[in-house]
């Protein structure tokens, strides 16, 4: 590997730190306060802006419970779903559906079913953009001040800096949506044919 290569690597890694962090459900500040690195630093690094060190790095696998591989994006492709299915503390499961490469990335979530409603779903911000489909249940989207609920087939799409957080809207079964995210901001750019006798611009 090359100065190139490695300089490379860690760059491409802030968007994966911070999808680890993500999935673990964990801010900038309990990671700081578990870790020891500034809140500032980890932003920098998350945003790649910052070029990680290696003791960093090792850090942080730790914290998240990742390995160097998925952070280098080195890790081989993971087996159909069972293998690559993750579990979380609230019960949540979440299948990666591609690899984390620093661009667009989907998972597929499952929230378990319920027996009472939930509390409003705790809150996160953070730079990119989501959009979300849900494929199966009721899911509560918490966006800013506003309180959604989405069926299947609705789809939902905003800005992450806005503070958002989901749960089971429930009570009843479980819940399953997809995500797609781009932690650098990318947005989905809908291509359509456009309408007979317009020419497309």
């Amino acid at each position: 590997m090359t100065g190139d290569d490695v300089a490379d690597t860690l760059a491409a890694m802030g968007p994966r730190l911070r999808v680890a962090r993500e999935h673990r459900g964990s801010t900038l500040t309990g990671v700081s306060r578990a870790t020891g690195i500034s809140p500032s630093t980890l932003s920098r690094i998350e945003t790649s802006r910052r070029k990680p060190t290696l003791e960093v790095v090792l850090q942080l696998a730790k914290e998240y419970g990742v390995s160097l591989d998925e952070l280098a994006g080195t890790a081989p492709a993971a087996e159909p779903h069972t293998s690559a299915l993750q579990r979380f503390g609230d019960d949540k499961a979440v299948l990666p559906l591609t690899r984390y490469v620093g661009g667009l990335h989907a998972h597929k979530h499952v929230l378990p079913a319920v027996q009472e409603p939930p509390a409003r779903p705790r809150q996160v911000s953070h730079d990119g953009w989501e959009w979300l489909c849900v494929l199966y249940g009721r899911l509560w989207l918490a966006l800013g001040d506003q309180e959604l609920v989405l069926s299947a087939g609705d789809v939902a799409e905003f800005d992450t800096r806005n503070p958002h957080g989901v749960a089971n809207a429930g009570p009843g079964g479980p819940v399953e949506y997809l995500i797609m995210f781009g932690p650098q901001g990318e947005r989905l750019r809908p291509r359509t044919p456009p309408a007979p006798g317009l020419r497309a611009q």
